[in-house]
C-alpha cells in the first residue's frame, strides 16, 4: 500500500508540475486575450446600457440605447439603413471569390513569369487601405482628369459622378473592395489548389475528362474547406469595412454608403454618444456571430475535411 500510495503521489506531483508549466506558458496569451478581447467586449456591453456622452460620466439607463436603435422614429431608420448598406456591400464577397478563384486557377499553371503575376496581384492586399482609397478617389474623380471619366470621354460617353451619385457610390466602393482584397483570396485559393494531388487530374484526363469536368468533379469539391474559409472571412471583413467609406465618401451621398461601422463611428466620434455607439457595436457582434453560425450550419455541414 505504501508503494502504491507513493506511486500515486508521484503521479499527482508530476501531473501538477506539468499542468502548472502549461498554464505558465499560456499565461501571457491569456492576459493579452483577456485585456484586448474579453475586457473590451464586456465593457462595451456595459457601456451600451448607459447614457454616456463625452466628456460626462456614464449613467445607467438600461435598454434605452437599443430602444433608440430599433424603435425610435429618428434613430431606427438611420440604423436599419446602415445595416442594409452593410449587407449591400457584402454582396461583393461572392463576386470577389469567383474572380479570385479564376485567377488562382490560371496562376496555378506552370507558365513562365507566373511568380511575377502572383506578387503583383498580392501587392494591393499589403498596401494601406487609406492609401488605396486615395488612389481610387483619383480613379473615380468626377472631373475629366479622373481615370474612369477620361476613358469614358475618349469613348464618347458622358462622365459619371461615381462617388456623388447615390446609385453609383456603393457599387464603386464594392469594385474598389474587390480589387483591394482579391490578392489575399488568390493566395488562399492557390494554397488549396496546390494541395490537390496531381494524380487525380492525370487519372481523370486518362478517362477522357475535359477541363471543365476536371474542375467541377475534382477541383471544386476538394476546394470546399478553402472556399468556406474565404467565404466566412470575406463576409466578416465586408461587414466591418470602414476606411474606404471614411476616406472616399464619408458615408454619403445622402447616406448611401453609411454602413454599420461608419454609423458607429458617427455616434462615437461625431456625436460623442459612447453609450449608443457601444450598443451599435454589440448589435454588430451579434449579427456577425449569427451569420457565422448560419454559415457553419448550412455550408460547413456540406464540407468534408480530409
Amino acid at each position: 500500500m505504501t508503494a502504491l500510495a507513493r506511486q500515486r503521489g508521484n503521479w499527482w506531483h508530476r501531473w501538477g508540475e506539468e499542468t502548472l508549466s502549461a498554464y505558465l506558458f499560456l499565461l501571457p496569451s491569456i492576459v493579452i486575450f483577456a485585456t484586448f478581447v474579453f475586457f473590451p467586449l464586456f465593457f462595451s456591453f456595459y457601456a451600451s446600457l448607459t447614457h454616456w456622452n463625452l466628456p460626462f460620466k456614464p449613467s445607467f439607463t438600461g435598454l434605452e440605447n437599443y430602444h433608440y436603435l430599433f424603435t425610435d422614429e429618428i434613430g431606427a431608420p438611420e440604423f436599419f439603413r446602415s445595416i442594409r448598406n452593410s449587407f449591400y456591400y457584402a454582396l461583393g464577397v461572392p463576386l470577389n471569390m469567383g474572380i479570385s478563384l479564376a485567377i488562382a486557377v490560371l496562376l496555378n499553371q506552370r507558365l513562365r513569369g507566373v511568380s511575377l503575376f502572383r506578387t503583383a496581384y498580392f501587392l494591393p492586399t499589403i498596401t494601406s487601405t487609406a492609401a488605396i482609397s486615395v488612389i481610387w478617389l483619383w480613379i473615380y474623380h468626377p472631373a475629366d482628369y479622373g481615370l474612369l471619366n477620361s476613358i469614358l470621354l475618349k469613348l464618347g460617353f458622358s462622365p459619371l459622378r461615381w462617388l456623388r451619385d447615390p446609385h453609383l457610390a456603393m457599387p464603386a466602393l464594392i469594385l474598389m473592395g474587390i480589387w483591394h482584397g482579391m490578392g489575399y483570396n488568390i493566395v488562399i485559393f492557390l494554397a488549396g489548389l496546390q494541395s490537390i494531388p496531381t494524380t487525380l487530374y492525370e487519372a481523370a484526363e486518362i478517362d477522357g475528362a475535359g477541363g471543365w469536368a476536371r474542375f467541377w468533379r475534382i477541383t471544386w469539391p476538394l476546394l470546399g474547406p478553402t472556399t468556406f474559409y474565404v467565404l466566412v472571412i470575406g463576409i466578416i471583413n465586408s461587414l466591418k469595412a470602414f476606411t474606404q467609406m471614411h476616406v472616399m465618401t464619408e458615408g454619403g451621398p445622402l447616406g448611401a454608403t453609411t454602413t454599420i461601422t461608419y454609423y458607429l463611428y458617427q455616434q462615437a466620434f461625431e456625436n460623442f454618444a459612447m453609450g449608443r455607439a457601444s450598443a451599435v457595436a454589440c448589435v454588430l457582434f451579434v449579427i456577425l456571430f449569427i451569420l457565422t453560425l448560419i454559415q457553419f450550419k448550412v455550408v460547413g455541414s456540406r464540407i468534408h475535411y480530409e
